[in-house]
């Protein structure tokens, strides 16, 4: 079961990043140290939502997978995407669902 949960997870992060991809917020050049090194939820105060999960949330959960480290027991992204993406019609639905399960699965209840 907790293969399955980790391999599920693999395959939802991959997914976010095509999404990220797809929808054009992925970006070719890294923030700047400080930038990266916000002390504040979501990096709100130097990074864009979109930015934040690049660099910061993704790299993080693969290496927690590929060295078999705990994951997170509680992980709510979701509320805050939606807030972030509200004043858009990107098509954001589909990198709102994959959140949503990266959520699920990481929460426990």
């Amino acid at each position: 079961m907790v293969c399955d949960k980790r391999q599920r997870i693999a395959e939802l992060l991959f997914d976010v990043e095509v999404q990220l991809r797809r929808l054009n917020y992925w970006q070719v050049t890294v923030p700047s140290i400080e930038a990266l090194s916000s002390g504040l939820p979501f990096s709100c105060d130097t990074l864009t939502f979109p930015q934040w999960l690049q660099f910061i949330f993704l790299p993080k959960m693969h290496n927690l997978i590929e060295c078999s480290a705990p994951l997170p027991t509680a992980c709510a992204i979701t509320p805050y995407a939606k807030e972030y993406f509200k004043r858009t019609d990107a098509g954001v639905q589909t990198l709102l669902a994959h959140l949503n399960e990266i959520d699920t699965l990481l929460t426990d209840l």
